[in-house]
């Protein structure tokens, strides 16, 4: 039989190749047949190191893999783990890695069936022909006017006193509406943007992104930063040797959270700084802001000085 020392050795071993995606699922296979052979006769600190791997498999899956096959076998190492530790919190925390990568393999799957609708029943009818593409997207003033023309049927239906659920035609206003404001989300922004004269950040320029100086994780860099310390992105515990992409405000994280992070928002999550983009017209309108803001506060302190002049 394996000495606990033996034990823990072949564990660290199995962390450090994780990181390896050739050998990834072979690691976590390993880690699973150690595990339900030796947990439940193992000593509370080598239960520890046991529950220490597979969050990092969690961890590592969450910010670098998205193959099916590699969440595969990460939820049943999660599924056995959580059959076997005897804490709650230690359970709840393997259940909430069951449950995300269950969504995970959904998605996927989700995708992969789209993917296969589309080249099925691709092509959309235009001008009495069918295409091969598909059908666009409405532009958001088409939305707009679809939205605004729907809560008119709807409230003049009920101005009347007709019961729109129980007729075709409500159903269809009903359906409709529902669905132009599940959309709200993408159109109310631009709204507001127009309204206030602020266009949309676009995402961050790829040049500048692939720029981006990555650090590994040190010992010493997690002295420094606190045992606490986490990814604010994927609010997942920094380990020795994660991978962090740092942005010119020095705030690190997880490159696969960064990225997508990124291109949605453009903008560093902790302060907000944001980087340069491809987009040449938003980039023009930002200097103009700059130098109106400038002008700004050149006349507000012309005024105040005015004032004292005064006094």
């Amino acid at each position: 039989m394996a000495s606990e020392e033996g034990i823990q050795q072949k564990l660290q071993e199995l962390q450090k190749q994780l990181g390896k995606k050739q050998m990834f699922e072979q690691s976590v296979n390993t880690i699973r047949s150690l595990l339900l052979q030796h947990y439940p006769s193992a000593s509370p600190k080598l239960r520890q190191s046991f529950y220490a791997v597979v969050c990092r498999v969690a961890t590592i899956l969450k910010t670098r893999y998205t193959s099916p096959g590699f969440w595969n076998t990460g939820l049943s190492l999660f599924q056995d783990a959580e059959q076997l530790v005897p804490e709650a919190s230690e359970r709840k925390h393997l259940q909430g890695c069951i449950s995300q990568a269950n969504d995970q393999l959904n998605e996927v799957q989700n995708q992969s069936e789209d993917s296969r609708s589309t080249r099925t029943n691709g092509g959309y009818l235009f001008e009495g022909h069918l295409t091969v593409d598909q059908e666009p997207p409405q532009p958001t003033w088409l939305v707009q006017s679809n939205l605004l023309t729907a809560a008119a049927t709807l409230f003049q239906a009920e101005s009347s006193g007709l019961q729109l659920d129980n007729s075709n035609t409500g159903d269809g206003a009903s359906s409709l509406l529902q669905q132009l404001v599940d959309s709200l989300d993408n159109i109310v922004p631009e709204i507001l943007d127009i309204d206030s004269g602020a266009p949309r950040v676009p995402p961050a320029s790829k040049e500048v992104v692939a720029k981006l100086p990555v650090n590994t994780v040190t010992q010493d860099m997690l002295v420094n930063l606190g045992k606490d310390a986490v990814c604010s992105i994927c609010q997942e515990n920094l380990v020795v040797e994660d991978k962090m992409q740092e942005l010119p405000c020095k705030h690190m994280f997880h490159p696969p959270c960064l990225k997508p992070w990124l291109d949605e928002h453009n903008s560093c999550p902790i302060c907000r700084h944001e980087l340069k983009t491809d987009d040449h017209a938003y980039e023009s309108w930002k200097e103009r802001e700059k130098e109106a803001e400038e002008e700004r506060k050149g006349a507000a302190n012309a005024v105040r000085g005015g004032e004292y002049m005064y006094v």
